[in-house]
């Protein structure tokens, strides 16, 4: 009996397809770097981070076409952030880390809310999940 190869191993590799998306703007062979979405129902052009796949109605960019995107008139460019471009932490995210070492640095209240027993109400904690907590806003 002869061998069986399977698909893979007869098929003919190609130069033509590249696995890197290209910008959709005609001749231009440059690697995308953002996707363009129209919502028509608002008037908006909406470019952000390079989608994790090609969708029909979508348009790949790269560096240069995205930069110097213009919509049409009456219409409205929203350009998302990169996700992969360092974000700087904002005031809340800062607090939120100050606030957390803060508690850590107060063993002996964490043992006596593990004892449950002497346990004391936060009046400012509204639930509990876990380790999280929901709390009550100060304004209220």
């Amino acid at each position: 009996m002869g061998s069986r190869r399977g698909p893979l191993k007869s098929a003919v590799p190609s130069n033509l397809v590249s696995p890197v998306r290209r910008c959709s703007r005609t001749a231009c062979g440059r690697p995308a770097v953002a996707t363009l979405t129209y919502v028509y129902a608002d008037s908006t052009a909406v470019l952000g981070p390079l989608a994790t796949y090609a969708e029909p109605h979508c348009y790949d960019l790269c560096a240069e076409h995205s930069e110097r995107l213009t919509a049409p008139r009456g219409w409205e460019v929203v350009r998302l952030l990169d996700g992969s471009a360092p974000a700087r932490p904002s005031g809340d995210d800062l607090e939120a880390l100050a606030n957390a070492v803060r508690e850590a640095a107060r063993p002996q209240e964490r043992a006596a809310e593990a004892g449950g027993a002497g346990r004391t109400a936060d009046p400012m904690e509204v639930a509990r999940r876990g380790h999280l907590r929901v709390l009550r806003s100060p304004d209220n």
